[in-house]
């Protein structure tokens, strides 16, 4: 300071020289030489140059151990004073006599402490106190008045070693790493400072995101290993999706920062386990079924929409949608004919999403069989206020039918042959037919036996005291109860000669008859199945029952043969693609095929390729190999033909 203020006094004095002279001369300017010969003089003495830079280093590693040290003032002038020698002759006398040995004196320690902590303490632990060294590095660069170079090199030097050379041993560290406090739910907080310190050094928090997509996995294998087992039911399964999407959702939020990042491979990790196959979209279909059946049953709308935009949440994350469309097409299905909804506001609420989501041409099926709905419940109005008209002109009386007429191409297809119904019934089905024909000409009615319910009046008991109820049963069960007025004992190959029912069907219908509870049936042979043709069903007349309407439910398929599936299709049928998936798909590929290729007229095979799974990623995602296999078919069919000069590349042909 005092070699400052006299240079200052000295280049006053020659000012007239420094202002004409030395320019001219270009020599070196009377306050930056009086600097120089300072720094040749005095700072570079033996005696004085390593004496002093020893003593900053000493004073900077005393106060990182938390002693006391000199005043700061006095260590700032320093390095003030080696930055301004420096800068008055462009010498690099504060890089060279202190910045390189700082720098490498900084990295031994926070090598040697960073190992040392580690060892003998927790990862949450070391996060800690490796977040206050960053900060109390940050803040003596500020008070020691360190240049910006200076001040970057030390902040990467103390980010490199504290955290980057440990980023995968405080990820990986037993019970206290950033994957075991994953497993926790309590620990976020913990999670977000980790994150606050790997943040620090970008490519080190890949190695928290590919934890979190590696525990996502995780859990979601355990959940369909759950579901395979039978410990937990296609409801259970999605609840637990839920959970662990919200539980990892707050994790993303809040631990990661709402990091766009972390929240892709999320999303990607959910995909992964989701699309192995298509028991997720089965179960999920299964999931809004119970919803939309019972589960919703008085909630208010906004509780109804929260939950169905839960649903939605998974639906994003399948892949395969069509596959979703075609099981929840099946259950809306039994819904809408059964009239087991809780409301149809939240039938077309949750269509309506699944439509915002993937647009119109996704769910117009699902708003035609609404529409077949409400235009059955008009056609059944007129027909009955005919058939009134016709009782009342003395004509033959027939029992009451009510009949829901459903277009072919909109709900789900079933092919069964009709099973041979009772007279009654056959008339009544007659007159509608007429009826239905004469309003609508050119049309084709296709009954389905294996569909509707029936209300038939038992009378249970000896005279005189009969007791009567009324049972609510399946067509095929009306068939076969209506067998035993004419005789009280038959055998299974006679019932399914006078019925023509389906073998299987059969069976599970004859098993509903005679369960425990609802035993109207006596069966011959013991245990649970129905050995052979020969087994006996006899009415059972000591049936009693405390309701005067008893409905009779239907067993599981798993209860015809003692607990095994009655077909392979069954036991694979959650996981596999159904046939008629396999078959629109089909068509699908062909139809955007063709359509690419009559707007392009010539197209490579990738880009062909590319195209094709962009257009179709809405609905399912096609494999190439798929492709490929369609493209040929078209080839064959010749909408498309190879181009002469280059076989990889398609062209249109009109």
């Amino acid at each position: 300071k005092e070699h400052q203020i006299t240079m200052i006094m000295v280049r006053d004095i020659l000012m007239y020289m420094d202002r004409t002279y030395v320019p001219h001369q270009r020599r070196r300017p009377v306050y930056d030489l009086g600097l120089h010969l300072f720094r040749i003089t005095v700072w570079e003495h033996p005696m004085v140059q390593p004496r002093v830079t020893e003593l900053l280093l000493k004073a900077i590693a005393n106060e990182r151990e938390g002693m006391v040290t000199d005043d700061i003032s006095l260590l700032k002038a320093n390095l003030g004073m080696l930055l301004e020698l420096g800068q008055a002759d462009y010498s690099n006398v504060y890089e060279r006599d202190f910045e390189v040995l700082f720098l490498g004196t900084t990295q031994d320690f926070y090598a040697q402490e960073s190992l040392t902590y580690l060892s003998q303490n927790t990862a949450t632990d070391y996060v800690s106190k490796a977040t206050n060294r960053i900060t109390q590095e940050k803040d003596r660069s500020k008070s020691l008045g360190f240049p910006s170079t200076t001040e970057t090199q030390l902040h990467r030097m103390v980010e490199t070693e504290l955290v980057e050379r440990h980023a995968r041993t405080l990820v990986d560290m037993p019970n206290s790493g950033f994957a075991a406090l994953l497993k926790d739910y309590t620990k976020i907080s913990e999670m977000g400072k980790m994150y606050d310190l790997f943040v620090r050094v970008p490519s080190s928090v890949d190695f928290l995101r590919d934890a979190l997509a590696d525990r996502i996995k995780a859990d979601g294998k355990a959940l369909i290993a759950d579901q395979e087992k039978g410990a937990a039911d296609a409801s259970a399964f999605v609840r637990g999706v839920l959970s662990m999407r919200d539980r990892y959702h707050d994790i993303v939020t809040q631990s990661f920062r709402g990091e766009k990042r972390a929240q892709k491979r999320m999303k990607e990790s959910f995909e992964d386990f989701l699309n192995e196959n298509a028991r997720a979209a089965n179960c999920l279909a299964v999931y809004v079924d119970e919803l939309l059946r019972v589960g919703l049953r008085g909630k208010p709308e906004t509780q109804v929409n929260e939950e169905l935009k839960k649903v939605i949440i998974v639906f994003r994350y399948l892949s395969d949608k069509d596959v979703f469309e075609s099981f929840y097409k099946q259950h809306l299905a039994k819904r809408l004919l059964g009239n087991r909804s809780v409301s149809d506001e939240a039938e077309r609420a949750m269509v309506s999403q699944l439509k915002a989501e993937c647009g119109y041409q996704f769910t117009s099926k699902l708003e035609g069989m609404f529409n077949d709905m409400r235009i059955s419940r008009d056609m059944r109005d007129a027909h009955n206020v005919h058939k009134r008209s016709i009782d009342n002109q003395g004509g033959l009386k027939v029992i009451d039918i009510e009949v829901d007429v459903l277009t072919n191409g909109y709900w789900p297809s079933q092919n069964v042959k009709p099973c041979n119904l009772p007279l009654a019934v056959q008339n009544a089905i007659d007159r509608f037919s007429q009826f239905y024909l004469e309003k609508h000409t050119g049309r084709k009615l296709s009954w389905q036996t294996s569909g509707g319910q029936a209300d038939i009046r038992a009378t249970f008991g000896a005279a005189p005291t009969f007791r009567r109820h009324d049972l609510q049963v399946s067509t095929y069960q009306m068939c076969i109860l209506l067998l035993f007025n004419d005789k009280d004992t038959l055998t299974l190959g006679y019932i399914r000669t006078q019925t023509q029912i389906p073998d299987q069907e059969l069976r599970r219908h004859l098993i509903s008859l005679c369960t425990p509870k609802h035993r109207i049936l006596r069966k011959g042979s013991k245990g649970k199945g129905i050995k052979s043709d020969e087994d006996t069903f006899t009415f059972n007349p000591d049936y009693t029952s405390k309701l005067k309407r008893v409905r009779i439910p239907m067993v599981r398929d798993t209860s015809l043969k003692g607990g095994e599936s009655s077909t392979p299709a069954q036991t694979s049928g959650a996981t596999d693609v159904p046939a008629p998936v396999e078959e629109d798909r089909r068509h699908l590929v062909e139809a955007a095929v063709v359509r690419i290729m009559k707007a392009r007229k010539v197209l490579n095979h990738n880009g062909l390729i590319a195209e094709v799974s962009k257009q179709l990623s809405t609905r399912f995602v096609p494999t190439p190999h798929s492709i490929k296999k369609r493209i040929e078919s078209l080839i064959e069919r010749e909408y498309l033909e190879r181009s002469e000069d280059d076989r990889r590349e398609y062209i249109y042909m009109a």
